[in-house]
């Protein structure tokens, strides 16, 4: 099987967008997923780590078993090396950048890591509605920022009228090159967008006390509302998730050619691959997000069915027009697809 890799996502923003708040949510909604968080504080009196963790270490333990460590960045590949340890049981790692960090060095560090245990989970830049354009006529680097980023969070929206929501929506998809742009409020974000979390278990027949993690989720605010009331009002209504299945061949030329021209606002695809080329018939694991991609060959599992299975999720996309250009991807075989049609999948592939 495919390696584990640990997803590294940077949370990046102006002073005062609101990135503690958003990391402090994705703590307390990780329903048990064991998240690593960096505090990349400015000054000497780190006030964000403290925010987080309520005390400052270099290593702390929280009570839902996260990590938080207060680091500079040059100290990031002796941090990875902590954070991925075995022991440690991390299942994803937040990055806060300081809100005069610069991210293409932090996306830098991170891709130029040579910890075989992560993988590039994307720059979110968190962008104050309020404040936006005011932020922007100080610090025009900023547009640079939002040029890099696989996903912005326009947080605060509820400070802001409807149509000036739309309008900075607009320019931020412009300078955004089109990614998608989620609202939120308080730093309010599905967790889902960022990492995958462990499926909860509930024993429906029990009675018992409800955990933490359970009475500080979402789904919880919505009790009592009808059923479309209460999706509305969910945090994964900001975006739309796309599955594909198919038991017939991918043609690798036709798949990367899709890939490269993943429409505005795909943000994460993750899933596997069946190629049935000859010498590359092995499961391909997926792995994208904004216009970072790799791909993770390994044995199928015995009796596992040769099939194409991926998820695909972002904000404002086409779910047909997804499908129809997956399944234009679909089948070739070996007949038809030689070994050389892979070389544009193994640019992208790690050895597992």
């Amino acid at each position: 099987m495919a390696k584990k890799q640990i997803p590294v996502v940077v949370l990046a923003g102006f002073l005062g967008s609101g990135k503690t708040t958003l990391l402090n949510h994705l703590l307390r909604s990780s329903r048990g997923s064991r998240i690593g968080a960096v505090v990349n504080d400015f000054g000497s009196i780190e006030i964000d780590a403290m925010t987080v963790a309520g005390q400052v270490d270099s290593m702390i333990s929280l009570g839902n078993g996260c990590l938080c460590c207060a680091v500079d960045t040059t100290d990031m590949d002796e941090m990875l090396d902590r954070l991925t340890r075995p022991a440690a049981r991390i299942d994803v790692i937040v990055i806060e950048a300081s809100g005069v960090a610069e991210p293409e060095e932090m996306i830098r560090l991170i891709l130029s890591s040579s910890n075989p245990r992560i993988v590039y989970g994307g720059l979110v830049q968190v962008v104050d509605a309020a404040e936006f354009m005011r932020t922007r006529a100080r610090h025009p680097q900023i547009d640079r920022h939002l040029g890099v980023a696989d996903l912005v969070v326009l947080n605060k929206t509820d400070r802001l009228e409807e149509q000036e929501r739309r309008d900075i929506t607009g320019l931020l998809e412009k300078l955004g090159a089109g990614g998608p742009v989620v609202h939120a409020s308080y730093g309010r974000v599905d967790p889902e967008l960022l990492f995958d979390r462990k499926p909860r278990v509930r024993d429906e027949a029990a009675v018992r006390q409800l955990s933490f993690d359970e009475l500080c989720d979402d789904d919880h605010d919505h009790k009592g509302h009808g059923h479309d009331d209460q999706h509305a009002g969910h945090l994964h209504a900001a975006y739309e998730s796309v599955e594909f299945t198919s038991e017939d061949p991918m043609d690798p030329r036709r798949l990367m050619e899709f890939l490269d021209a993943r429409p505005q606002g795909l943000y994460r695809i993750k899933g596997f691959v069946h190629f049935g080329v000859t010498g590359h018939r092995q499961k391909f694991t997926l792995h994208a997000v904004g216009d970072f991609l790799r791909f993770y060959p390994s044995p199928w599992g015995r009796g596992e069915r040769r099939t194409t299975q991926l998820v695909m999720i972002g904000s404002g996309i086409d779910a047909g027009a997804l499908h129809s250009g997956l399944a234009a991807c679909t089948g070739t075989g070996p007949e038809k697809a030689g070994p050389e049609s892979m070389w544009g999948v193994l640019r992208y592939a790690q050895a597992s």
